[in-house]
């Protein structure tokens, strides 16, 4: 499987995330990129491919240009209003206002494209954003060409990032940028499978109306799990997109016989619908381990992950999104991949 990966996602190194109650460093870190890259080689998995340059073209299909452009401008504007600290935002516009306008001084207009307060804006957070895309669409452009696997090394995340605001570490939504490239491609109808503990609560907006994507999500209980407002089982989608939205919620202590079984599910409905791509959010923070998640996976389970997503039988791009570092999170990605190469040898 061709893994593609860039160093410069590493220019994001945010100093300050606000978590419970405390200013400490992300455990969204650079360091994440090191564990898996060295396990990828270590396990023989494939060759690790530089991404390809695609601009912001794909990304406004997906995000709207003020965010965007928001994002372009922050860090610096930031900067110039004399801040002294990285840009963490500390206010929003209240539920109870109506018309509420976006305001021109940064610190108001970081509160307005916030979804939520623990996630910083440092320097060269929109450049590392914008290698993370590419990354994303350079795996997706493989699976495209070859018809083979892809791995998208992708940091930072990207799916709690919705159409116009950022939070959970994520600023562009990788695999919804991916999906929405594979139709512009040709395919009619692609599935976006997210099995991070955490909602993709940014993917499923983006494509909530909509029935050319299928978002399938399992997760933590939002009653129970940042990030909390959305990831319900009765959201399944709106107008168009009424039964292409799949939540799998699951409470905190979910073990491995229960989780996949949801993915059992999940895969089921895929195949129902006659998705002819899978994108794979896969972030591995369902480990037992994992430090800010609650389900019990265990790294020998993962590689039967890959074989049940290989009996699908669809082209299929992994985009990396949670998992933090500690030391297993290389072995707990690669495991899914090497199973999911597994399973398509035994086919072939």
């Amino acid at each position: 499987m061709l893994t593609f990966h860039s160093e410069s996602t590493k220019l994001r190194r945010a100093k300050t995330e606000l978590n419970e109650g405390l200013l400490m460093t992300p455990f969204e870190c650079p360091e994440r990129v090191d564990l898996v890259l060295e396990r990828v080689r270590a396990s023989g998995l494939g060759p690790v491919q530089a991404p390809t340059r695609f601009g912001l073209d794909p990304v406004l299909a997906v995000h709207d240009r003020d965010y965007v452009e928001f994002l372009a401008s922050c860090w610096e504007e930031w900067k110039a209003a004399g801040m002294a600290g990285e840009a963490i935002p500390n206010i929003w516009p209240s539920r109870s206002m109506p018309g509420v306008r976006i305001p021109e001084h940064i610190e108001g207009r970081l509160g307005h494209y916030a979804q939520t307060g623990e996630t910083s804006i440092c320097a060269n957070t929109f450049e590392a954003a914008e290698v993370s895309k590419d990354i994303a669409l350079s795996a997706l452009g493989h699976t495209l060409e070859s018809g083979e696997p892809s791995f998208g090394l992708c940091r930072p995340p990207g799916h709690h990032a919705s159409s116009n605001q950022f939070g959970g570490y994520c600023f562009f939504n990788n695999a919804a940028i991916a999906a929405e490239q594979a139709l512009r491609h040709g395919h009619s109808r692609v599935a976006v499978l997210d099995i991070d503990f955490h909602h993709g609560n940014g993917t499923q907006e983006i494509f909530y109306a909509r029935d050319d994507v299928i978002v399938v999500s399992l997760h933590g209980d939002p009653l129970h799990c940042f990030p909390y407002y959305l990831g319900h089982a009765d959201e399944t989608g709106s107008g168009r997109g009424e039964g292409f939205n799949v939540n799998y919620p699951m409470p905190p202590g979910t073990d491995y016989a229960r989780w996949s079984a949801a993915l059992d599910e999940g895969l089921a409905r895929i195949r129902q619908v006659g998705a002819e791509l899978l994108v794979v959010s896969l972030g591995v923070d369902t480990f037992e381990h994992d430090p800010i998640s609650s389900f019990k996976l265990r790294s020998d389970d993962y590689p039967d992950v890959g074989r049940r997503l290989a009996a699908l039988g669809l082209p299929t791009v992994f985009l990396l999104e949670g998992g933090y570092a500690v030391e297993e999170i290389g072995i707990n990605v690669v495991n899914v991949l090497s199973g999911f190469d597994a399973a398509l040898a035994r086919v072939e």
